[in-house]
């Protein structure tokens, strides 16, 4: 008994460091805060804000939910033991060693500290060069990722996508939803990525190296979270193109919008309405310069640079070799002799070491 004793105080030392870690008490302030304000008689009179406040309060709560319980439980835990009580044995040890595979499970949510970690993800892959078979990859990468938000229990939705001539896509846009962390795990996907392999693009079948840009940002869906002067803003208007029947192919619906100030534009052709294309394109620019203003350290959008990174050799974050039967991540070092599965959407290895690092 008094070793589960000792065992459960340095239990409860442990979470309570890591409570402090992640500002516990501050933070269950600041949500009994925000369910007040969401208590109000008038709270639904201001819609906009009031989505915000409550995917605040839908984000913190998640986040403190299990720390509390586990607080809790441990707490108690320890009053049982002080019983004394050596009939109870066997099940105080059960419920301790239960609570210590919580904690391990919490603290792996330790890393995920930036401010955006716990948001849904815009995903965008650009065909970079290598022709045919550099689009043919981009399209083997979307589904490598779809693939991987399915067994992950996530939801994808395709937000825009250009075909290319002969095969595969020249770029996508995919949201990917549901919660638990997805911006913070899948940041580290972000950036080029390099295939060799021999094509079928070409009666030779030589051996092609083909790249891809993966970008990976913040799904930011309130406009309050990022406040865009619409004085920077150009709009255009113009026809949609491919599929989507004849409404898509005849009217003005299609919407692309440039950020004056750092060159970004986001052009978005999917939806039947303007006004649907716009509010689409409004979202991922709005996640694209949250997603800069991390990445550049600063707090005012007049201060971002436009983006310069290419699809090309050099730049490349992950090698993936077919015919040699390897994909190597360049940043960890960690590698699999199974690119088939990887291709179909094993991914939490690659993320684990990015996470680890």
């Amino acid at each position: 008994m008094d070793d589960i004793k000792k065992q459960l105080e340095k239990l409860l030392v442990e979470i309570a460091q890591a409570t402090e870690k992640i500002g516990l008490e501050k933070l269950s302030l600041e949500l009994e805060s925000l369910r007040s304000r969401m208590a109000e008689t008038d709270f639904w009179q201001d819609s906009q804000r009031a989505q915000e406040i409550s995917k605040q309060e839908a984000n913190l709560s998640t986040l403190l939910k299990p720390w509390v319980e586990l607080k809790k439980e441990a707490a108690e835990l320890l009053e049982l033991v002080e019983l004394g009580d050596s009939k109870m044995l066997g099940e105080l040890g059960s419920q301790l060693s239960a609570l210590d595979s919580q904690f391990s499970e919490l603290k792996k949510v330790l890393r995920f500290n930036g401010p955006y970690d716990n948001y849904d993800v815009i995903l965008s892959i650009y065909a970079g060069a290598g022709g045919t078979d550099a689009q043919d990859w981009a399209q083997m990468l979307l589904r490598m990722y779809v693939r991987w938000a399915e067994k992950s229990g996530y939801k994808t939705k395709i937000v825009d996508e250009s075909p290319g001539e002969e095969a595969g896509l020249k770029s996508v846009t995919v949201e990917i939803t549901g919660g638990g962390f997805l911006y913070g795990k899948l940041s580290g996907e972000h950036g080029v990525h390099r295939m060799v392999r021999k094509s079928p693009f070409n009666s030779a079948g030589s051996r092609e190296t083909s790249f891809a840009k993966v970008d990976v940002l913040p799904l930011i869906d309130t406009p309050g979270e990022i406040e865009i002067d619409e004085k920077d803003l150009k709009v255009d208007v113009f026809h949609s193109g491919g599929a989507g029947g004849q409404s898509v192919n005849t009217t003005d619906s299609a919407v692309r919008i440039t950020h004056l100030p750092t060159g970004i534009a986001v052009a978005i052709q999917n939806e039947r309405s303007q006004l649907q294309n716009k509010e689409t394109a409004m979202t991922i620019l709005r996640s694209r310069l949250a997603a800069m203003q991390l990445e550049q350290h600063t707090e005012r959008l007049a201060d971002l640079k436009g983006p310069s990174q290419s699809a090309e050799f050099g730049s490349q974050i992950r090698n993936y070799i077919l015919d040699d039967r390897i994909v190597k991540d360049l940043r960890t070092g960690y590698e699999t002799h199974d690119p088939n599965k990887v291709l179909d959407g094993n991914l939490d290895p690659f993320i684990t070491a990015w996470l680890e690092l």
